[in-house]
């Protein structure tokens, strides 16, 4: 049995555990590239070099710079402030939900934005007397579409970057998924607006409902506030601007030491806000790809799949097929597992034919982004399904038709932005 089949029967073992979950995420990452190691298909010494790739440690400097946003309670300050500017008429109030929820998850977690800007979409509802099944919804969609925007907004996004690295290829940089992000923010709020309202359903719920939140600010401090605001605000503008010997990762690190410092945020809550399980699967998942390229795995794959697409298909047919793949992947499956599996396919698929690896490695991200059909798909999701008393079919009703729209905008805008065939 050849190197590349052996790989093949590994990726098959580890898309089967992500999909299942029978064992965490991050160990199955990690397993998986101690197996490549031991099989052969890389050198030893290259099994852990995920963790000490530079996007890991601006991952993590932006986790905990978004975090001190939460802890210090500016991101709910900002929150309550902009949806009480917008009014409590039902349309407005939807509106102000999905801008400052999308704002907000283009740097900071989904997750955490959907959970601080929960209570205050409930208290506005219950004091207008509006359904809260009819805001809840657009708000978590707005969480979920508003991570495409940066580099560091979502996890899938940073997978492709990883995959773009590992492959030698020179990476998305830090604003660029703003050229799609953008239009599928404004296409999804547009359709959320005019279409996707009249499939939300209007359940009355008990004033006594429990609500949980995800993270609580811990400080009130007026002062701390400012002071994360402002680091957040250099972090960005010096990522934006690139200054000559500054990285986007010693941006990053340098913003997470200075919140620690001025107390926005405890050394325990800095550990904490980091989140383990993308980081593991990220690490480990690089090996696995550099193991697909060496091994010519990822070459049968293409092989295999240009073959039965007719031979020599359409890079939009293919990038096609790649968006709807990944988007069904990520309503059931973790959305950095559904990148973290295709974005070295892609790779290999893209070079099969002469095409530039950019605009489906970016279609797979949004893709993956894209978990609107369903309340697993991502944690906003989840978060919004009790306090929104939601049902599985309100999602698939509801989120198909936002599935199709950033399909569409997506095919439309990314072959324009990363043509297939860029001149040189």
């Amino acid at each position: 049995m050849s190197q590349a089949v052996k790989c093949l029967i590994l990726l098959a073992v580890v898309a089967l555990l992500f999909v299942t979950e029978l064992i965490p995420l991050a160990i199955t990452a990690t397993a998986g590239a101690i197996s490549c190691g031991l099989l052969g298909f890389i050198p030893a010494k290259q099994v852990f070099s995920g963790l000490s790739d530079s996007t890991v440690v601006l991952f993590a400097g932006m986790f905990v710079v978004g975090a001190s946003m939460f802890y210090t309670g500016l991101a709910q300050k900002i929150g309550g402030v902009v949806v009480k500017m917008c009014g409590t008429g039902e349309n407005s109030l939807m509106f102000g939900l999905m801008m400052v929820g999308t704002v907000l998850s283009s740097c900071l977690s989904n997750t955490g934005t959907a959970a601080c800007l929960l209570p205050v979409a409930l208290g506005i509802c219950a004091a207008a007397k509006i359904p809260a099944s009819r805001q809840l919804m657009p708000l978590a969609f707005a969480c979920g579409w508003g991570g495409i925007i940066t580099m560091v907004g979502t996890p899938p996004n940073i997978i492709a970057v990883g995959a773009m690295t590992s492959a030698g290829l020179e990476p998305f940089g830090f604003f660029e998924f703003a050229w799609i992000g953008i239009p599928v923010s404004i296409a999804g709020m547009l359709y959320m607006m005019f279409v996707g309202k009249y499939l939300l359903p209007k359940v009355d719920l008990s004033a006594d409902q429990e609500i949980e939140q995800e993270i609580e600010a811990a400080s009130t401090s007026s002062t701390k506030q400012i002071i994360s605001g402002v680091i957040l605000a250099l972090v960005i503008i010096t990522m934006a601007v690139g200054i000559p010997g500054v990285s986007l990762e010693i941006a990053a690190i340098t913003g997470a030491l200075v919140c620690v410092l001025t107390g926005c945020l405890t050394e325990k809550q800095a550990y904490a806000s980091i989140d383990w399980v993308t980081i593991f699967l990220f690490a480990g998942m690089m090996p696995v790809s550099a193991a697909m390229d060496t091994t010519g795995a990822g070459a049968l794959i293409a092989d295999w799949t240009v073959g039965l697409m007719g031979g020599s298909p359409s890079p939009l047919v293919v990038t096609a097929i790649l968006f709807i793949l990944s988007c069904g992947l990520t309503q059931f499956m973790s959305n950095t597992a559904s990148a973290a599996l295709l974005c070295p396919i892609g790779i290999a698929i893209a070079k099969q034919l002469g095409a530039d690896p950019k605009a489906v490695l970016m279609a797979i991200a949004v893709a993956a982004s894209c978990a609107f059909a369903t309340p697993v798909g991502t944690p906003p999701n989840t978060l919004v399904l009790g306090p929104g008393g939601y049902k599985f079919m309100d999602y698939v009703k509801c989120g198909t038709g936002l599935v199709i729209v950033a399909f569409i905008v997506s095919l439309v805008v990314i072959p324009v932005v990363w043509p297939f065939f860029p001149a040189n």
